[in-house]
């Protein structure tokens, strides 16, 4: 068995599966959840070298994050680690570096960053910054949050259906409010207490796969960890599915290693993170991490 040492300590196998590897690369078709099919296993290799040399403080934390997680332990003991890590690097030099190397900028604001809306036992839910790729904000948290509360305040609530605006499911955190926290501490003290991701994770306990997301153009980022608390995920074909973290010196922060890993294993969890690379609606299928490609506007939701 072939296994390599990439920089920060990340282990790649090659052809063989290997639990112990953060993954294993293939040029081989696989259902294998540790294995990750790629067009060369010599260009994915020489790209994650880069990326790891790069942002190798980003990396080594991704891989422990994930390997701390247990899939079959509560959400909120993993949103904690997640949200402990991401504050450590939100106080490291990558972070500051890519916020050096972004420059100043003004975060546009837009109102209603959220729609809701209920239709009988139905509570729609949609992303409404579209000019933005509804692009996730602190003030489309807060939305969010209190529009899912709606829900589980209410038993009558028996569907819950999230959406997006416009082009886009949802493009991930908004770049242009990242660096603007108080302090680390406090950042982690609202992503866990005022967690949108622990209400998905509660509301698809209760309700299962009437708890579901519909997503299509970009889901990126928190966009994609947020469906995917959903229990059923319909995706258009033209989706196009990431974690594009690691280039900012972070790792996902909205509950994905919990959420992601929960359909997906750790192993190409950590593929999307540590490669940045996007998938199709086809391949998120065959991995499991939506549950159903649909080229129809989904129900309710209003024509894009």
């Amino acid at each position: 068995m072939t296994v390599l040492e990439l920089p920060a300590g990340i282990r790649v196998a090659v052809e063989n599966p290997d639990d112990d590897a953060t993954f294993t690369l293939t040029e081989s078709v696989t259902a294998d959840r540790r294995v990750v099919t790629v067009a060369s296993v010599d260009d994915a290799l020489a790209d994650l070298t880069e990326r790891c040399r790069r942002w190798p403080q980003a990396a080594a934390v991704c891989d422990d994050v994930l390997r701390a997680h247990d899939p079959a332990a509560p959400v909120s003991g993993g949103l904690t680690t997640e949200s402990l890590a991401y504050s450590t690097l939100q106080s490291g030099s990558e972070f500051a570096r890519w916020l050096a190397e972004r420059g100043p900028v003004q975060l546009p604001v837009l109102p209603n960053p959220v729609q809701a809306e209920r239709r009988g036992d139905t509570l729609y839910v949609r992303f409404n910054r579209a000019r933005r790729h509804n692009a996730f904000t602190t003030d489309a948290r807060a939305a969010l949050l209190e529009a899912l509360e709606v829900a589980l305040l209410d038993s009558s609530v028996t569907e819950v259906v999230l959406a997006g605006n416009g082009a886009s499911f949802c493009s991930g955190g908004d770049l242009a409010e990242f660096g603007t926290f108080a302090d680390p501490a406090s950042a982690h003290l609202a992503r866990t207490r005022h967690s949108p991701a622990l209400a998905l994770a509660e509301l698809t306990e209760r309700l299962g796969p009437a708890c579901r997301a519909e997503v299509h153009g970009q889901v990126l980022g928190s966009g994609l960890e947020m469906a995917a608390y959903c229990g059923h995920i319909r995706c258009h074909p033209d989706a196009t599915i990431g974690l594009p973290e690691l280039a900012l010196g972070l790792i996902p922060g909205a509950g994905g290693t919990v959420s992601i890993t929960r359909r997906i294993g750790r192993w190409r969890t950590a593929y999307l993170v540590l490669s940045g690379a996007t998938i199709g609606a086809a391949t998120a299928l065959a991995w499991g991490l939506v549950d159903e490609v649909s080229a129809d506007v989904p129900a309710g939701s209003p024509t894009r």
